[in-house]
C-alpha cells in the first residue's frame, strides 16, 4: 500500500530540486563568467539543460506508462544528481554545458513524473490542490535559490550551487524508493530512437541558427520537426503519439505551457544580470528581485482550482494571460533609474499570472485520460514548456545580442562582462540596459500574440463533473477517500 503522506515529501523534494536548480543559476553567471570566462556561451549553460529536459521528457513520461511511474523517477533522479555533481567540478564552460545537458536529460523525468505521481495519488477535484502544493514548494525553493545563488557568489562558492542538489537528491530518492508501491502490468515496448532523433536535431538546429544568429539554419532545423511529425503518424510507439493533436483540450494545454515556457525565461535570465549590471545592486538583492516571481506563482496556483472547477480550464487560463500582458508592458517601463522594488513588482505579477496558466494547462490535460496516458499527457505538458523555454533562450539571446552590437559601446558579447568592472563602465551599462529593453519588448509581443494559444481550450458548456465523468471517469468513480489510491493500489 502506498502511503501518501511520506511519497508527498519524495516529491517535494524532487520538485525542490529542479525548481533550485532552474534559478539558483542566474545570480550565479557574473562569478561562473570570472572563473570559467567565455559570457557568450553562458545562454547555451541555460539552454542544453532545457534542451536535453524537453527532448527526453516525453521518453520518459511514456516508459512511465509502460514501466512504471517510480523505475523512471528513480534514474531520472540519479543521472541529474550525476549531472550536479560534474557541473561542481566543471573546469572549463564547454565542460559546465556537458555537465547541465546531463542534468537535463536527468531532469526530463523529474517533473513530469512527480506531477503523474501526483495525478495518481488524487482525484481531477483536489488535484488543483496538489498541484498548488507543489508549486508552493517550487516557489518556496525557487525563492531560496536565487538569495542562496547570490550569496555564494559573493564568497567564490558558485559550485556549491550545483553541489547542494546531491543531498536533496538522495534525500528525495529514500522516500520515493521507500514508501512508493507500485504494481504495473509490462507490456511489450519499443522505444521511438528515429523520432526522438529527428526531434533533437531539429530543435538543436533552430537554437543554434536563432542564438548564433546563423538564420540559414533556421529552415533545415524546421524541416526536420516537419519530418519528425510526419513520422510520428506512423511510428509503432511514437514520442508524441497523434492522438494528442485531435483533442482541444490537450492542444490548448500544451501550446498554453509553451507560451509559460517562453515567457518564464526572459525575467529568470535578464532581471538578475540587469539588476546587477543596471541598478547596481549587490547579487542577493538580484536574487530576491527575481524570486518575487516565485512567491506570485504558488499564490496564484492556490486559487487555481476554485477558478476552474467553477468558471472552467479556459477563463482560469485567460485570466492568467491577462496578468501575463500586464507584467511584460510593466518590464519594459523598466529602467536605469527604477527602483529595485519596481523590479520585483514586475516578476511578481508575471509569476502571478503564470502559476493561473501552467495549473490550468496541466490539470486540464490531465482531466481527459485515464492512468494509462496520464504519464504521457503530463510529460507532453512539461516538454512543450521545456521546449519553449529553450526556444525562448535562444531568441531572447539572439535579441540581446544584436541589441549588444547594435549600440556600438561594446565589440563583442563577451566585452560587457569585463567593461561593467573596467573604465567604461557607464557604456558598459547603457549598453546592457538597452539590450534587456529589447528582450522585454520581444517578451511582450510573444505574450500578445501567444494569448489566442490558451482560446483553443474548449468552453465548458456543462456542469464540471458531467464533464469529468466522461472524461476521466476512472477519477470520478473514485471519489471520497479512496478517490486518490493510485493504480498499484487498486
Amino acid at each position: 500500500m502506498t502511503r501518501r503522506g511520506p511519497v508527498v515529501a519524495g516529491l517535494m523534494l524532487s520538485t525542490a530540486l529542479a525548481a533550485m536548480d532552474a534559478t539558483i543559476v542566474a545570480t550565479a553567471v557574473p562569478a561562473i563568467v570570472r572563473d570559467l570566462g567565455a559570457f557568450s556561451l553562458f545562454p547555451w549553460v541555460i539552454a542544453v539543460y532545457m534542451l536535453a529536459q524537453a527532448v527526453c521528457t516525453p521518453i520518459y513520461g511514456g516508459l512511465a506508462d509502460v514501466y512504471g511511474r517510480k523505475p523512471m523517477l528513480l534514474v531520472g533522479a540519479a543521472t541529474f544528481l550525476a549531472g550536479s555533481l560534474l557541473a561542481g567540478v566543471a573546469w572549463s564552460m564547454p565542460v559546465l554545458i556537458v555537465a547541465r545537458a546531463v542534468q537535463g536529460i536527468g531532469a526530463g523525468a523529474i517533473l513530469p513524473i512527480t506531477q503523474t505521481i501526483a495525478g495518481d495519488l488524487y482525484p481531477l477535484a483536489q488535484r488543483g490542490r496538489i498541484s498548488a502544493l507543489m508549486s508552493t514548494v517550487w516557489g518556496g525553493s525557487a525563492l531560496l535559490g536565487p538569495a542562496l545563488g547570490g550569496l555564494l557568489s559573493e564568497f567564490g562558492l558558485w559550485r556549491w550551487v550545483f553541489l547542494l542538489n546531491l543531498p536533496i537528491g538522495v534525500a528525495a530518492l529514500a522516500m520515493v524508493t521507500v514508501f512508493l508501491r507500485e504494481s504495473v502490468e509490462r507490456r511489450p515496448h519499443r522505444l521511438d530512437l528515429f523520432g526522438t532523433a529527428l526531434l533533437a536535431a531539429g530543435v538543436v538546429t533552430v537554437m543554434i541558427g536563432l542564438q548564433e544568429t546563423v538564420w540559414w539554419l533556421i529552415a533545415p532545423g524546421l524541416a526536420l520537426l516537419a519530418a519528425f511529425l510526419r513520422w510520428e503518424r506512423h511510428a509503432a510507439e511514437p514520442v508524441v503519439p497523434p492522438w494528442v493533436w485531435r483533442d482541444r483540450m490537450l492542444l490548448g494545454s500544451f501550446l498554453g505551457s509553451a507560451l509559460v515556457g517562453v515567457v518564464l525565461i526572459a525575467p529568470a535570465l535578464y532581471l538578475p544580470t540587469y539588476a546587477q549590471g543596471v541598478l547596481g545592486v549587490g547579487a542577493v538583492a538580484a536574487g530576491f528581485a527575481l524570486a518575487t516571481q516565485s512567491i506570485g506563482w504558488p499564490l496564484a496556483a492556490g486559487l487555481a482550482d476554485r477558478l476552474y472547477l467553477r468558471y472552467g480550464f479556459r477563463a482560469t487560463a485567460l485570466a492568467g494571460m491577462v496578468l501575463v500582458v500586464v507584467s511584460a508592458v510593466m518590464f519594459t517601463l523598466l529602467g536605469p533609474a527604477s527602483p529595485l522594488v519596481y523590479a520585483g513588482l514586475c516578476a511578481f505579477v508575471n509569476g502571478a499570472g503564470l502559476g493561473l496558466v501552467s495549473v490550468s494547462c496541466l490539470v486540464g490535460a490531465q482531466s481527459v485520460v485515464g492512468w494509462e496516458r496520464r504519464g504521457v499527457v503530463t510529460g507532453g505538458v512539461v516538454f512543450f514548456r521545456s521546449a519553449g523555454s529553450a526556444v525562448g533562450t535562444a531568441v531572447f539571446a539572439a535579441v540581446a545580442s544584436l541589441s549588444l552590437l547594435s549600440s556600438g559601446s561594446v565589440g563583442s558579447v563577451d566585452d560587457v562582462a569585463a567593461a561593467l568592472d573596467g573604465p567604461g563602465a557607464q557604456a558598459a551599462r547603457s549598453a546592457l540596459a538597452f539590450a534587456v529593453h529589447h528582450v522585454f519588448l520581444a517578451m511582450t509581443v510573444v505574450v500578445v500574440l501567444g494569448v489566442p494559444a490558451v482560446l483553443v481550450m474548449p468552453r465548458r458548456g456543462r456542469p464540471l463533473s458531467e464533464t469529468l465523468s466522461k472524461a476521466d471517469p476512472e477519477t470520478v468513480s473514485e471519489g471520497g477517500e479512496d478517490g486518490g489510491r493510485t493504480r498499484a493500489d487498486r
